[in-house]
This record gives C-alpha cells, sequence and structure tokens, in this order.
C-alpha cells in the first residue's frame, strides 16, 4: 500500500476526492500526511476530520525559498512517502525539492498543457475566445507545469460562461481524474521514465493517456 503525502494551500477539494478513493479501496495507498502553506486551509480540517495528520508550514518563517523548501522536504521525509501530491499547493517548489521527488511528484493544473502555464488559466481561455479548457494532471519538473502530461479532461466554453462558471466546470473533472491518475501511481502502472510518463509501459503522448 503506497504512502501518500498531499500538499494544499486552501479548500482541498482535491484532496477529499483523493481521501474518498482512499477510503473506498479504489486507491490502494493511505494519505499520511496533509501539509499546508496556509493555516486557515480548510483542506487541513478536511485532513482532520478523515484522521489524517495535517501541518501548517509558514513560508513567513523562513528567509527564502530555498530554506521553506529545505524544511517542507524535511517535514514530507518524516512520513517516508511513495508519491506527493500537488493538490492546489500555490508555490513554486525549488529544483532541489523537485529533484528529491522526481519520478513520484504530482500536480493537477487547470489548463489543457501546454496551452496556459502559470496562473489565471480560466481568465486567458474566456479572453481569448477559447472553444474549450480543462485540466491536467502531470508529473512535476524543474520547468514550471511543463512536466510530462498523465491524462487530460476538457469541458466546454459556452458564450455567456463566466469565469467563475468554468472554474466550477473544471474542478468537476479534476475530482474524477486526479485520483484515478493516483489509483494509477498505487497499481505501478504509472512511472516516469527518462522524463516521460509510462503506464502500463507505454510512453504516453504530449496530451497523456487518451481512451478514443
Amino acid at each position: 500500500m503506497k504512502k501518500i503525502v498531499v500538499l494544499i494551500s486552501g479548500s482541498g477539494s482535491n484532496l477529499q476526492s483523493i481521501i474518498e478513493g482512499c477510503q473506498s479501496g479504489t486507491i490502494k495507498g493511505r494519505i499520511v500526511a496533509v501539509v499546508s502553506n496556509q493555516n486557515t486551509a480548510y483542506g487541513l480540517v478536511r485532513a482532520q476530520q478523515a484522521g489524517i495528520p495535517a501541518a501548517c508550514l509558514d513560508a513567513k518563517a523562513y528567509s527564502n525559498r530555498q530554506a521553506y523548501d529545505a524544511a517542507l522536504l524535511a517535514l514530507i521525509e518524516q512520513y517516508q512517502p511513495d508519491l506527493v501530491v500537488l493538490a492546489g499547493f500555490m508555490r513554486i517548489l525549488s529544483p532541489d525539492f523537485v529533484t528529491h521527488f522526481t519520478g513520484k511528484l504530482l500536480n493537477i493544473h487547470p489548463s489543457l498543457l501546454p496551452k496556459y502555464p502559470g496562473l489565471h488559466t480560466h481568465r486567458k481561455a474566456l479572453e481569448n475566445g477559447d472553444k474549450e479548457h480543462g485540466t491536467s494532471v502531470h508529473f512535476v519538473t524543474e520547468e514550471l507545469d511543463g512536466g510530462p502530461v498523465i491524462l487530460q479532461a476538457k469541458v466546454p466554453i459556452f458564450p455567456e460562461d463566466t469565469e467563475a462558471d468554468l472554474i466550477e466546470r473544471v474542478k468537476t473533472q479534476e475530482h474524477t481524474i486526479y485520483p484515478l491518475v493516483v489509483q494509477w501511481f498505487s497499481d505501478t502502472r504509472l512511472t516516469m521514465v527518462e522524463g516521460k510518463a509510462v503506464l502500463d509501459g507505454k510512453v504516453l503522448p504530449q496530451q497523456g493517456y487518451a481512451n478514443e
């Protein structure tokens, strides 16, 4: 059974979907810790309600990003995780941190990568008149939102959509695909090999797994 650490900054809705996957047994793993950089993050409450150890590591207590990431790494390593899941963790991680967890560090990003890395993805999709938008689960590398994509989910954009509409539509898909990717990893079906995502021994294409 894989040991999972989840990093959050906010409400923890993706965390909740992974908690439920572990509780139902679809994910053959258990979340051994939840860590936030915000002490007001509701995800910490979700963790406590599920009986999962929860901690806040406040960046204000550290002199720079490297010092914070070193403390974060040390905290995570106490749990000896097989997988570290970024679930709305709103910090850019240092190269040393990413390198340490290479191949066992996942992130979910609210766009159809490589389109719209970084922030304000929903706003950009609306401003550019896109007809579709979505979300991507990927392995984390040193390049911001640039690691190999594992799985994407697309949603339509309607003429009357607001940014809030699009956020909710994308989140619904996130809550489905993120636990599925964690499940693949926990079943030892998913790995990262030479910078590429590999599922069931096959290298995935640029947009990740596609069941046509």
